[in-house]
């Protein structure tokens, strides 16, 4: 990332696509397609449908610039955004379709199926979004099964700070289940792709 603040970066971007500066599309692309494409991958669990929702996006971003509002979060958190709807509701679509198809099946089952699929992206994308102390920290918790002692030692810091970094980064975590599954987004970012 460049040595800019992000909100900067953001808007420069903005700027250049606006300008149809197919550079700036080929910079935000090397940026962002991993975790456009991971996010629709999480959701989707099929490479070549989170391939269409990269393409989609990007395709979006270059067509409407001007749909991001650098005051409400970053362009990383708007792409992810986009994507992460786009997904969820491609999932719902061809779940629905295949619901009403073979007839197994109830819409409560397809709602839960799409739940646990959306909230599993937004737990990535929160995981990866955090910062880097509170990432090792939950990290050396649920992968290696150390408690918070064990952490602080660890990391090298004091236990407290070891408990205020997994106490912050699953209250980040308990997040992912606070959003709609009906692929809407937060104010702002509006729209259909």
């Amino acid at each position: 990332m460049p040595k800019d603040a992000p909100p900067r970066w953001d808007r420069r971007m903005q700027q250049r696509l606006a300008r149809g500066e197919a550079a700036a599309l080929g910079e935000l692309y090397d940026r962002f397609a991993s975790l456009v494409h991971s996010l629709a991958h999480r959701v989707l669990d099929d490479d070549e449908a989170a391939d269409r929702i990269t393409r989609e996006v990007f395709g979006y971003v270059w067509e409407h610039p001007d749909a991001y509002e650098p005051k409400d979060g970053s362009m990383r958190s708007w792409v992810a955004t986009l994507a992460h709807r786009q997904a969820v509701q491609r999932l719902w679509q061809s779940e629905a379709a295949s619901l009403a198809a073979s007839g197994e099946g109830t819409t409560e089952e397809l709602e839960r199926k799409v739940r646990r699929a959306s909230a599993a992206a937004r737990a990535d994308y929160i995981v990866t979004s955090m910062p880097a102390p509170l990432r090792a920290a939950l990290e050396l918790a649920y992968f290696q099964r150390r408690d918070y002692r064990q952490t602080a030692a660890d990391l090298g810091v004091t236990e407290d700070e070891a408990r205020r970094r997994l106490r912050l980064g699953l209250q980040l975590l308990s997040t992912a289940n606070t959003r709609p599954v009906d692929g809407s987004s937060p104010p702002g970012y509006g729209g259909a792709l």
